[in-house]
């Protein structure tokens, strides 16, 4: 069995399959990712659109992706269409949350985590405040 040091190196895209975090240049992917999700949101008539920087703040993603849905049909849509844009760029999900209550959709693509919400449950979980020293990006 060949050692860690011995496999060859590259972007790993599901640390459940026994890889470490991506380092390096394929954060410029994790970005261009976040920055798709969040058209594709605001393309779907998502509000309050947010995109956090968590890059040296968080051990578990880079990037937040926030928006609020406005009925549980378009939160689905949207979520449908960020994992389709994903395959697309051969990124694996990680995990899927909260898809058949459609009150808080979560996607995990490890180092993009994208979080579509009711405005309720936005407004309860206030995920900016927690992460209030993140920096915003604009898309």
């Amino acid at each position: 069995m060949a050692k860690k040091a011995d496999r060859k190196a590259g972007p790993v895209r599901n640390p459940a399959s026994g890889g470490q975090r991506r380092k390096g240049k394929i954060s410029n992917g994790a970005r261009a990712f976040a920055l798709a999700a969040a058209k594709i949101a605001d393309g779907r008539h998502c509000s309050d659109i947010v995109i956090l920087d968590l890059r040296g703040k968080s051990p578990a993603t880079d990037y937040f992706v926030i928006a609020t849905g406005t009925s549980d049909r378009q939160m689905r849509t949207v979520a449908d269409e960020i994992c389709e844009a994903a395959r697309e760029r051969g990124l694996m999900r990680f995990g899927r949350a909260g898809y058949d209550q459609a009150r808080w959709i979560l996607l995990d693509y490890v180092d993009v985590v994208v979080h579509i919400f009711d405005s309720e449950y936005r407004d309860y979980y206030d995920l900016e405040l927690l992460w209030g020293d993140a920096e915003k990006i604009d898309y």
